[in-house]
């Protein structure tokens, strides 16, 4: 089969198209064939080995897929592998899709619609009436996070980096946009929220823009981090949050894998609502396997609109 495979850490040139072995399934394991593979900011972190769990080489990316086994339309998340054009997946893992979902929708939805269907729910317990701002909100979760926060009753301020992505976000139902990148971001935050402080934040990049969205939080606000795409950490004093009543929050999807209880009812909600047509899964591109390291480059440059998917089959 073919598959990226990477053999040492570092820039996009060691995503390498390579042929291997079909993957033998182990008890209780099936093969899938797959149809399309997600592609996820933490993927660029993984190859340089910075992301919260750290690999081990040879190493094929990707933590989802879509496609058939058994004669079964079936996703899946898994550990790693998904960059490939078969990947041996525990029976129990599998998450049959419904007919009036396509398999693009399907990669799309389980890493980054659980994400920010638990981002949400869980993390930040959003209340109908509260303002909710999403950073990076034009991508495959962002897309996600302004949709589900917008059924859940909130008022919706998008962050994003150009015209054409808050265009975007504007369409899925935000309430008012703002620019990422602005110089003035919590004086804009507070603007874009008719002069009040914000309720929740969703956090993804760190470094200054922490700093100057935590400014903009509410009392009681909930700033809730689930990347540092600048790889600059931040630091909060106690007593800061002590003087403001706020709380920060930190999300790593490995724990809602933990908690089959809570994976079900995000799966069955996400995909209702995606089969029903309530919810909008916005595929930015489809890369042939060929092109892997122009769609990481791409992505993490910030280059791209909601979800990138890999066509192994190309």
């Amino acid at each position: 089969m073919r598959a990226i495979q990477i053999q040492e850490f570092g820039g996009p040139e060691v995503l390498e198209l390579v042929e291997l072995p079909d993957p033998e399934p182990g008890d209780g394991e099936v093969v899938i064939e797959v149809a399309r593979a997600g592609m996820n900011f933490a993927d660029t972190h993984q190859r340089h080995n910075q992301y919260l769990a750290k690999a081990e080489l040879p190493l094929i990316p990707g933590q989802e897929v879509a496609g058939a086994a058994g004669g079964r339309r079936v996703a899946a998340m898994i550990p790693n592998g998904g960059y490939a054009e078969r990947v041996a997946v525990r029976e129990a893992d599998l998450v049959q899709i419904p007919d009036d979902v396509t398999d693009d929708q399907a990669a799309a939805i389980l890493i980054q619609g659980l994400t920010a269907w638990a981002l949400l729910e869980i993390s930040a317990r959003v209340q109908p009436g509260e303002s909710v701002a999403v950073e990076g909100a034009a991508g495959g979760t962002g897309t996600m996070l302004v949709q589900l926060a917008k059924r859940m009753g909130a008022r919706v301020i998008g962050l994003a980096s150009a015209p054409g992505k808050r265009e975007l976000v504007e369409r899925l139902g935000a309430d008012a946009t703002i620019d990422s990148r602005s110089p003035t971001m919590t004086e804009d935050l507070l603007a874009a929220n008719e002069g009040r402080p914000v309720d929740v934040i969703m956090q993804i990049s760190g470094g200054e823009s922490f700093e100057r969205q935590m400014e903009a939080l509410a009392p009681f606000g909930r700033m809730v981090t689930f990347g540092i795409a600048t790889r600059e950490a931040n630091q909060i004093k106690t007593s800061s949050l002590m003087r403001t009543s706020r709380a920060v929050i930190g999300f790593w999807f490995v724990h809602l894998l933990q908690r089959p209880d809570l994976l079900r009812d995000g799966i069955a909600e996400l995909l209702g609502a995606v089969a029903s047509g309530e919810l909008e899964v916005v595929i930015g591109s489809v890369y042939p396997m060929s092109d892997v390291a122009r769609a990481q480059i791409e992505l993490a440059e910030r280059r791209t609109q909601g979800k990138l998917l890999l066509d192994p089959g190309a």
